[in-house]
């Protein structure tokens, strides 16, 4: 009975009952004529997709500056690497690799200045970052524009200049790493090497967080007054969360669009920090502390929910409202996961 109520105060009862309802919608799905082995592996599908962008929030949380709502800046520096490499007529794996790297190049920096900045306005981080993430994305709308971007299948036909909204990746990396060593069991596709890029990610954080610079990180996001008598550099140690979330943040969004199939640009990157932030808080996480373990029982939690409730309470009702449902259940668990943002997560 003690280890019970020890399990319950751990895992604590939000979380409990979400899993509980994500695992009464995997036991209804087939009952009301949902393919249970195709909505499984698109729940593995899109936990791959986001999971990245989930990550990328944990060093900035760690290191006292809360929940990184300017995750905007990272994406785009992703967008960056993926357009660029697309221009070049990169494909396959060597498209992705150099993807990659183009992306940790303007990640950093963007996130150095990025980093400078919120330095500057101390308790009021995620404030500020929303709308520098909103200001970035609209500035970057005029620049998808301007760039000299001018290959075919690109830039919009009718002008041939700018950026088309959303491009294929079909003939450039699309579906490369959902592909890798992909197998089925039971009629449920597994994306394996999308599962593995995530796992070596989480894998590189895990092991960053304990090196001595994540762990100056870790002790000025708990004490900074301690870390600066230690004779750790507060802001240097906040301003290298920065860069590493928004070089994180880049490389998630080019998982997701290899995985999704498209490159989106101009109003896309919005609001994607709002999923990743919730994600992360329904995890357990607070504002001052994040784990590995946060990351990944939050995004299966997050995007299962996602993905089974509008499929099979469409399928109850007869009737297409699949999206509607969609909005409903995201932004539901997106004000459930913010007005517990400030709660210490075991």
């Amino acid at each position: 009975m003690s280890s019970i109520k020890t399990f319950i105060a751990d895992f604590g009862w939000p979380r409990i009952i979400i899993a509980l309802f994500l695992l009464s919608l995997f036991v209804a799905a087939p009952i009301v004529g949902v393919d249970l082995g195709a909505s499984i592996g698109d729940v593995l599908n899109r936990f791959g997709q986001n999971a990245i962008m989930v990550l990328a929030l944990v060093p900035m949380v760690q290191s006292g500056c809360g929940l990184n709502f300017g995750l905007p800046i990272g994406i785009l520096a992703g967008l960056l690497g993926s357009t660029i490499t697309m221009q070049l007529g990169l494909t396959g794996l060597t498209g992705l690799l150099v993807a990659i790297l183009i992306t940790i190049v303007f990640g950093v920096i963007f996130g150095y200045l990025y980093g400078k900045l919120l330095n500057n306005v101390k308790g009021e981080e995620m404030t500020i970052a929303m709308y520098v993430g909103f200001s970035a994305v609209m500035l970057f709308s005029i620049l998808w524009l301007v760039l000299p971007f001018n290959k075919a299948d690109l830039v919009m036909g009718y002008a041939g200049e700018g950026l088309r909204r959303s491009i294929a990746l079909e003939d450039y990396w699309g579906k490369l790493l959902n592909n890798f060593g992909q197998f089925s069991i039971g009629g449920t596709p597994i994306p394996t090497g999308l599962l593995l890029f995530v796992g070596l990610c989480v894998f590189f954080v895990y092991v960053f967080m304990r090196t001595r610079t994540g762990t100056a990180m870790t002790a000025v996001g708990s004490n900074p007054d301690f870390a600066r008598a230690s004779g750790v550099s507060v802001e240097r140690m906040r301003t290298v969360s920065t860069v590493v979330s928004t070089v994180l943040g880049g490389i998630g969004i080019l998982a997701y669009q290899q995985s999704f199939g498209w490159v989106q640009v101009y109003d896309a990157p919005l609001f994607m920090a709002f999923p990743a932030v919730s994600a992360l808080l329904i995890g357990g996480a607070s504002v001052t502390k994040a784990s590995m373990v946060n990351v990944v029982l939050g995004t299966f939690l997050f995007q299962g929910i996602l993905t089974m409730t509008p499929s099979v309470i469409n399928n109850v009702l007869k009737n297409e409202l699949s999206e509607v449902i969609r909005i409903i259940v995201t932004n539901g668990m997106i004000i459930y996961a913010l007005t517990r943002k400030t709660k210490v997560a075991k």
